[in-house]
């Protein structure tokens, strides 16, 4: 098995690319990936699908985006050797790399003042129990299988924090976003976690 290149530096913001332009990935030897972060997370995913992500070194050269430049530097890439990481998922089959939102999904003409009745548990902590404006989650690269959560009962004022494995949530009609490319359809429940038996590998 071979080298498998990707050139993803063509999808646009709040763009994926569809399973079949990564399909590739699952029978590669090794993995280079050029474009932002929702290309990585595609392609992570793909291996993942596979049941390859532990055996496939994975190198990423990131677009010039904020978002890419943050998770670079997070990741450490271009630095060290190569490493295992925990793999964040979600329970549709994704990857989250770096930041994932849940909201209401109507946001109406005054966002600032859209709430979203939800029921929330960051492990065995009960995080939300009724309105809140959102919640956003992040992996915790420093940390083995962490994401940290924040939750905002209304905007412009300080969110509640936590950090855990698991984060699960039960609501009214919410609209998720998972490293800037927004989820095709209204969803009702949701979980992100670090799935502590997978590791991915960060090659340099």
């Amino acid at each position: 098995m071979s080298l498998v290149e990707f050139d993803l530096r063509g999808l646009g913001p709040g763009q994926a690319p569809e399973r079949a332009a990564v399909a590739e990935a699952a029978g590669a030897g090794a993995l280079l990936v050029r474009g932002p972060v929702p290309a990585l997370a595609a392609v992570l995913a793909a291996l993942h699908r596979a049941g390859r992500t532990a055996g496939v070194p994975v190198s990423w050269e990131p677009a010039d985006d904020s978002s890419s430049r943050g998770l670079a530097r997070d990741l450490g890439v271009g630095t060290g050797g190569a490493r295992e990481l925990t793999l964040v998922r979600d329970d549709h089959g994704g990857v989250l790399l770096q930041h994932g939102r849940y909201e209401a999904a109507e946001q109406g003409r005054l966002g600032l003042a859209a709430r979203l009745g939800v029921q929330a548990h960051h492990d065995d902590a009960r995080v939300a129990d009724g309105l809140v404006a959102r919640i956003d989650v992040r992996p915790d690269w420093r940390a083995l299988d962490t994401i940290r959560v924040a939750v905002s009962p209304q905007l412009l004022r300080p969110p509640r924090r936590s950090t855990g494995r698991a984060l699960q949530l039960a609501s009214d009609p919410a609209r998720v976003t998972c490293d800037g490319v927004p989820h095709p359809r209204p969803v009702t429940r949701w979980t992100w976690y670090a799935d502590d038996r997978v590791r991915w590998r960060l090659a340099p």
